[in-house]
């Protein structure tokens, strides 16, 4: 097992965590900020950084704007799940921003029953 925290990322974490897209802010602020069960904000997770971790779930929630649904991204982004999942068996929860955007209510719903079932 690899070590989780990638020093060499720190600086772009927090580079991420002031630049957050208005969905991320709107989840952060609006819903996992004030949950009951502790999510950390852009995570430095081996080689990769995760929009959000809760630890005590061993769970990522991922954002994906348009951007994630080319051929290319598609492949990245389940390669990096399947990096997560093994090396330190976190789950994924991929989450689009039309979703935030659209269906807020319906998305926090969803992440509560992953937590509850997790």
């Amino acid at each position: 097992m690899r070590f989780k925290h990638n020093k060499a990322l720190t600086p772009l974490a927090r580079v991420l965590r002031k630049n957050s897209t208005k969905e991320e802010k709107r989840l952060w602020h609006d819903f996992l900020k004030k949950h009951s069960i502790k999510f950390i904000r852009q995570k430095v997770l081996g080689d990769y950084i995760a929009d959000f971790y809760c630890p005590t779930k061993k769970l990522v929630i991922e954002l994906d704007g348009s951007g994630h649904y080319t051929e290319k991204r598609t492949e990245s982004d389940a390669k990096r799940t399947e990096f997560l999942e093994q090396e330190f068996g976190i789950s994924v929860v991929r989450i689009s921003n039309l979703d935030i955007l659209k269906n807020f209510d319906g998305v926090c719903l969803y992440i509560n029953y992953i937590l509850e079932n997790n």
